[in-house]
């Protein structure tokens, strides 16, 4: 038998991407859970609306971390939510809303403007 052991460089290596959806893809699977999700993108947000029917609005978390949004809901829910998605630019949270009405949760999220942190040095 010969055996060639196997050398994992970057060019190797899956993409997160890949990844998320491989993940994405066994959870409906197992789980049988299909999500309603209609992502829409302006020049300042996205609009994130979802199906989330029987959850309350005080059943619900909602997270935000960098260009993370999760949402998840409490332990004692009568149904149980948990996603995270991962948009392509940071979310600026303050200027963020949540809204659910009918049983479906409207997310607007801002986008956070790039800070530019470059310094001008002065020549001596």
């Amino acid at each position: 038998m010969f055996f060639a052991p196997a050398l994992r460089s970057r060019a190797f290596v899956a993409p997160r991407s890949f990844d998320r959806n491989f993940e994405r893809f066994v959870n409906e699977a197992f789980v049988g859970a299909r999500r309603s999700l209609d992502v829409q993108e302006d020049d300042k947000g996205w609009t994130l609306s979802l199906d989330v029917p029987g959850i309350a609005r005080e059943q619900l978390n909602i997270g935000i971390e960098g260009a993370v949004v999760r949402i998840e809901t409490l332990a004692d829910a009568a149904r149980q939510y948990k996603a995270a998605y991962e948009l392509p630019q940071e979310i600026d949270a303050a200027a963020s809303e949540a809204r659910l009405e009918n049983g479906v949760l409207v997310l607007k999220l801002a986008k956070l403007a790039p800070v530019n942190k470059t310094v001008s040095l002065t020549i001596q």
